[in-house]
């Protein structure tokens, strides 16, 4: 059995929580390796809704063990307040089968604020982020200032660390002529939760490691999309992690030869949410029609997701870059009512044809889609779980998707459902 990566090669929004709970039935292990809480993953198991934002996928099922990666950083009282609101769906959720990274960095209350202070301020470049702290969160844990879960641990080494970060965040603070941090009430608030975060924490590079030996099949289950990577995305308009296949290796502590499938999550047309360059965006009527019938608004900040034709050159230059083996296709219902499609093969920038998305966001705001026509294929896909079934123009805008990227289809998504998908090709073996 294979070990599979599971990553969003778009801006995020592709569907992965549904392909990653359909994946984790297989599965003993789930694992999330980067990213916060401010991307969210909605799952439909037997007619539950499901909305997940730091818990992986699997937790919603039954033995199997849940793992929170040292690449995540964790806002602990999201993450207990998620935790008692899966429960009350039925779930049980334990330290048998949650394991949390004891190096993984925590978001702190100090770090919320500086997020919106920034977003608010006239000085900087508001760049659309969740304010969730996540940004400020991983700037800390680079300063080597973070506080991480083991910190919880030791009260004395606790209060030393909240010195250490506390004076960088007030002098920015005093700057800016803000509010100082009570220093009090932040270290009361972090030692009544620590009992119930400590719980879960565990060597998790060890225990995958052990898994590994076991021959347990995991899924890793990476957060956003490639194209908000902070080094390979549209920069800065990005996430403050890296979101490629390669960050599950850092963000949990597995050696490479771990992971034997990449599993690319690709949306039938493309989203984003927030600021930042868009090539293929369609701000019309069709645009909102997309919207309407994806519903397509955000499952941790309800915002309406910008809409627009599928960018095959974004998602090849994605797949490339994280060592693709197999796409998962979702949301090919949504396109069931157009009558034409379009699919972007081509970039034309300062009047020349290129086939990438360059890394300038000068150029990635000056650069036209250039458009491949298909006939629409005006028919109900939604619940199809078969190949033959699906109607011949969808068929051909999918093997399309297929060669131009050079990438095999591996599943398909007819609808939110997990029992909708069509299998082409199993990742596990």
């Amino acid at each position: 059995m294979s070990n599979v990566a599971v990553i969003g090669a778009q801006w995020g929004d592709e569907g992965k929580g549904k392909i990653v709970d359909w994946l984790s039935e297989k599965a003993d292990v789930i694992v999330r390796f980067q990213g916060g809480h401010n991307a969210g993953h909605t799952l439909v198991v037997d007619g539950i809704i499901y909305k997940l934002k730091l818990l992986p996928s699997g937790i919603v099922r039954k033995n199997k063990i849940s793992i929170i990666g040292n690449g995540v950083v964790i806002d602990p009282w999201a993450l207990l307040d998620e935790i008692k609101q899966v429960e009350k769906l039925g779930v049980k959720i334990n330290n048998k089968n949650l394991y949390i990274a004891e190096n993984a960095t925590l978001i702190l209350p100090v770090h919320r604020e500086l997020d919106g202070i920034r977003e608010d301020s006239k000085n900087t470049d508001k760049i659309g982020t969740t304010r969730r702290g996540i940004g400020p969160a991983y700037e800390d844990k680079i300063g080597r200032r973070g506080i991480r879960v083991m910190d919880l641990a030791n009260k004395k080494n606790l209060l030393k660390k909240i010195n250490t970060i506390l004076f960088h965040h007030n002098s920015i603070r005093k700057g800016l002529k803000k509010k100082l941090v009570n220093k009090k009430k932040l270290v009361k608030d972090l030692i009544k939760i620590s009992p119930k975060i400590l719980k879960y924490s565990k060597p998790v590079w060890k225990k995958i490691d052990e898994f590994k030996k076991k021959k347990k099949t995991i899924v890793f289950e990476g957060a956003q999309g490639m194209m908000l990577d902070v080094d390979h995305g549209t920069y800065p308009f990005v996430t403050s992690s890296n979101t490629i296949a390669g960050s599950a290796f850092a963000g949990t502590g597995c050696s490479p030869d771990t992971i034997n499938y990449i599993l690319s999550i690709v949306k039938a047309y493309t989203t984003r949410v927030g600021e930042g360059p868009f090539p293929t965006e369609l701000k019309n009527e069709t645009g909102d029609k997309i919207g309407r019938k994806g519903k397509e608004f955000g499952t941790v900040t309800n915002r309406k997701r910008r809409c627009g034709w599928f960018d095959a050159v974004l998602v090849k230059q994605s797949c490339i870059i994280s060592g693709t083996k197999g796409i998962a296709l979702t949301k090919i219902d949504v396109l069931d009512d157009f009558k034409n499609l379009y699919i972007c093969v081509a970039y034309k920038l300062n009047g020349k044809k290129i086939d990438y998305l360059p890394s300038s966001l000068q150029e990635q705001t000056k650069i036209k889609p250039v458009y491949k026509r298909f006939d629409g294929w005006l028919k109900r896909t939604s619940g199809i779980k078969k190949w033959k079934d699906l109607p011949k123009n969808a068929q051909k805008y999918i093997r399309f998707i297929r060669d131009y990227c050079g990438v095999k289809i591996s599943s398909i998504s007819t609808s939110p459902k997990r029992e909708d998908t069509i299998l082409l090709e199993n990742p596990f073996k």
